[in-house]
C-alpha cells in the first residue's frame, strides 16, 4: 500500500448532544437568501430566485461556545443565524418526500460573514470563498439527533448581540423548506453521509465586534452562547 507522504489531516467533527459521541464532517452547503425577508434586505427578489448554494470547508466548523477569533482581513464582519442539518445519509435526484429520510440530527450554527469582502467579490463578479470560508467561519452547536427532537418545521430563530435581539424569524418563513433543499441540492451533487446543510438566516444581519457576546438558538432545537475574541 501506498503511503501517505504527510501526515493525514484529522477528520473534522462536530459534538454530539448529551454523547461522548462525535459526527464526522464532509462537506459543508450554505443555501443563500432562504428567508424572504433577508433576501430583501440583500437586495433580492424572494419571489423569483430558486435556490442557490456556496460552501464552506469542513474544517472551518468550530464549536459555537467559548471564544471564537474575529478574522484577518475585514472590517466588517457579519453574523447570520441558520438552522444546520446533519445528514446521515446520502443519494442524488432526491424526491423532496424522501429527503428528510436523510437527516441525521440538527444543531444551530452561525454562517460568519466578511461582508465587505462578498461586496467586493460581487462588485467584481469574482467567487465568496474568502468571504464565507475562512477559518472558524461556522460556528455550530453540539448536534441533535432526529430520534431526539423529530424535524422542526417551524419555531422560533433569533440572535442576540449583547443582550440586544439582532435577528428573529421562524423556521416556516423558509421560502425553501429543509426537505426542498436537501432535494434541490442532491441535483446538483451527489450527497453523503457526513454532510452539513446551513438553511439561510432570517433578516437582521449586522456587524460584530471583538468583545461581542453573542446568543442564538432555534426554540425545540438548541441554543448556544459565545464570545468574539480579537484578532
Amino acid at each position: 500500500m501506498t503511503g501517505f507522504v504527510i501526515t493525514p489531516p484529522s477528520v473534522p467533527a462536530l459534538a454530539v448532544a448529551a454523547s461522548d459521541q462525535v459526527f464526522p464532517l464532509r462537506r459543508v452547503f450554505c443555501v443563500g437568501r432562504n428567508y424572504a425577508a433577508h433576501a430583501r434586505e440583500m437586495g433580492s427578489d424572494p419571489n423569483r430566485e430558486p435556490p442557490f448554494f456556496f460552501t464552506k470547508p469542513a474544517d472551518a466548523v468550530v464549536p459555537a461556545s467559548g471564544a471564537v477569533p474575529y478574522p484577518t482581513a475585514t472590517k466588517e464582519l457579519h453574523h447570520e443565524i441558520e438552522l444546520v442539518v446533519a445528514l446521515g445519509a446520502g443519494g442524488t435526484n432526491i424526491a423532496p418526500e424522501k429527503a428528510l429520510d436523510l437527516v441525521w440530527g440538527y444543531g444551530v450554527g452561525l454562517d460568519l460573514t466578511r461582508r465587505d469582502l462578498q461586496a467586493i467579490a460581487k462588485k467584481d463578479g469574482r467567487p465568496w470563498d474568502m468571504a464565507k470560508g475562512f477559518d472558524a467561519s461556522a460556528p455550530v452547536s453540539p448536534l441533535l439527533p432526529v430520534a431526539s427532537i423529530g424535524h422542526p418545521r417551524q419555531g422560533r430563530i433569533w440572535l442576540e448581540v449583547n443582550g440586544q435581539l439582532k435577528q428573529e424569524g421562524d423556521l416556516n418563513e423558509m421560502i425553501w423548506p429543509v426537505a426542498d433543499v436537501i432535494a434541490s441540492l442532491s441535483r446538483l451533487v451527489t450527497l453523503q453521509p457526513g454532510d452539513l446543510i446551513f438553511t439561510g438566516t432570517p433578516s437582521g444581519v449586522d456587524a460584530l465586534v471583538p468583545g461581542d457576546r453573542v446568543r442564538g438558538g432555534v426554540d425545540g432545537v438548541s441554543t448556544f452562547e459565545l464570545t468574539v475574541a480579537g484578532q
